[in-house]
């Protein structure tokens, strides 16, 4: 099986110096239906991209870090838009391969009243044709911060050796590796995930999760289980929907963060937003309590559009709200100080993802 790097018709969004992060995944064409409604009865399918890994690559490209997406596309329409899309918003995409036989992947959104649905078409999709071997290329070498997710390791078993190379075998030294345990119950069931997740959440240096899934995974009613299940990470990083987030190190005490109260049009990519804006504070040397701000701060405006990223927040109103006292950030209004607009479909939420 061959293939070739970047798109032809593509600048790979690159920079002169090398990059610091390197975010391993795949990344999908989303169809969805335009104006939002039933699936079923839409004439119109809208076109965006999603995908954990380069989510999380274009958020931190706002912030201002050098990014590098790891993956791989089909020799097909879909996948030149997925590898411009995300070189347009700053993310350096040499390392993409193109796959000459395998399509890109697609999954369609199906609104309702109660959540967004979605049904995956990627069963055999070139990213699925990832190996181990993605992790060999030179122009990794020197990256501070290595990111990929439980959604890798459920997409076939090159996939998985892929991400057990990455969490275990550490072929890029000094760089730490973080792990967003992104369980995909569509991708397998939880009783398969949970053993695989565990052990390989286990190898990382940062993990985050959510509460939700760390339960149904794991059992684990609090953020301390979710620790004590998970003892040799430098960070584990709980998110709490509504509530906050925690940060509980490996030695000292937790760190808890209340999340923002916005208005949600749709909860999909915040949690990625979340993570891009809490790694950004680790690799900038913040406090525990910054870097989990800065997260919440990058997922709120995610949390009202439909898409899977928003437009970044202004750096200088992001750095004033860091700043704040708790007793400001708990009174904290994103829609008053401009952080986010009103979404047009509201429901109250938390800006955690």
């Amino acid at each position: 099986m061959s293939a070739r790097s970047g798109p032809a018709d593509d600048g790979h969004g690159a920079s002169a110096a090398g990059p610091e992060v390197a975010t391993v995944g795949e990344t999908m064409v989303v169809l969805g239906p335009d104006p939002a409604g039933p699936l079923e009865r839409a004439d119109r399918l809208g076109v965006s991209i999603g995908g954990a890994e380069s989510n999380v690559a274009v958020g931190l490209a706002a912030l201002g870090h050098r990014v590098s997406w790891v993956s791989r596309v089909g020799d097909d329409p879909f996948g030149r838009r997925v590898v411009r899309q995300v070189a347009a918003a700053g993310v350096d995409t040499a390392l993409v391969e193109v796959d000459p036989a395998a399509p890109t992947g697609v999954y369609l959104k199906d609104p309702a009243p109660e959540g967004t649905a979605v049904h995956y078409y990627r069963a055999g999709s070139a990213a699925s044709r990832l190996g181990p071997e993605a992790l060999d290329d030179r122009r990794l070498a020197g990256v501070r911060l290595l990111h990929l997710s439980g959604v890798t390791a459920a997409l076939s078993p090159s996939c998985a050796a892929l991400t057990q190379r990455a969490l275990v075998e550490r072929p890029l030294p000094g760089a730490r590796v973080s792990f967003d345990v992104n369980h995909r119950a569509r991708l397998w069931p939880a009783a398969t995930a949970a053993p695989v997740l565990r052990r390989l959440a286990g190898h990382a240096d940062v993990v985050l999760v959510g509460l939700d899934e760390a339960r149904t995974l794991w059992d684990t009613p609090d953020p301390e289980a979710v620790r004590a299940l998970l003892p040799d990470p430098e960070l584990v990083v709980v998110k709490d929907a509504a509530v906050g987030a925690t940060t509980l190190p490996r030695a000292g005490a937790p760190v808890f963060v209340p999340a923002l109260p916005v208005p949600v049009r749709e909860p999909v990519g915040a949690g990625d937003a979340f993570a891009a804006g809490f790694l950004s504070g680790l690799l900038r040397g913040l406090a525990p309590r910054d870097c989990l701000r800065l997260g919440h701060l990058c997922a709120a405006p995610t949390l009202t559009v439909a898409g899977d990223t928003a437009p970044p927040a202004d750096r200088d109103l992001v750095d004033r709200l860091l700043a704040l006292p708790d007793a400001g950030w708990a009174a904290l209004d994103p829609v008053a100080v401009g952080l986010v607009r009103p979404a047009n479909r509201t429901e109250q939420g938390r800006s955690d993802g």
